[in-house]
C-alpha cells in the first residue's frame, strides 16, 4: 500500500494547507471504520484551528488531535506538518469509544 494525496484548501496553525497525504497505516487495524473519505472530513474539522505541537524534529511537527466529533462519533487523528511545506500528513486515525 502506498500513500495517497488529495487536494484541499484549509488553514491550520495559521498555515495554508493545500494537500493531504494519507499514510495507509490506519488500514492495518482500522479499515472497518476508517476510510480516506472519512479522514478528509476529519481534516476539514482542523480548518482555522490552532493545535499544540506534541513532538518535533528538524523537519516535522507532530500533532495528536483527540475528540474530533463527526456524525456523533469521536475520532483521534495523528498528523504532521513538514516545515515550510503546504501539506498535512496523516499518520493514523482511530474511532474512539
Amino acid at each position: 500500500m502506498k500513500r495517497r494525496e488529495y487536494s484541499i484548501n484549509i488553514q491550520v496553525n495559521s498555515r495554508k494547507v493545500t494537500k493531504v497525504i494519507i499514510d495507509p497505516h490506519y488500514q492495518d487495524k482500522h479499515s472497518d471504520v476508517i476510510t480516506d473519505k472519512l479522514i478528509l472530513e476529519l481534516v476539514d474539522l482542523l480548518h482555522k484551528g490552532t493545535f499544540p505541537v506534541q513532538d518535533s524534529d528538524l523537519d516535522f511537527e507532530y500533532f495528536v488531535t483527540d475528540g474530533l466529533m463527526l456524525r456523533n462519533k469521536k475520532y483521534k487523528l495523528v498528523w504532521l506538518l513538514e516545515k515550510n511545506k503546504l501539506y498535512i500528513g496523516i499518520v493514523n486515525a482511530y474511532r474512539r469509544r
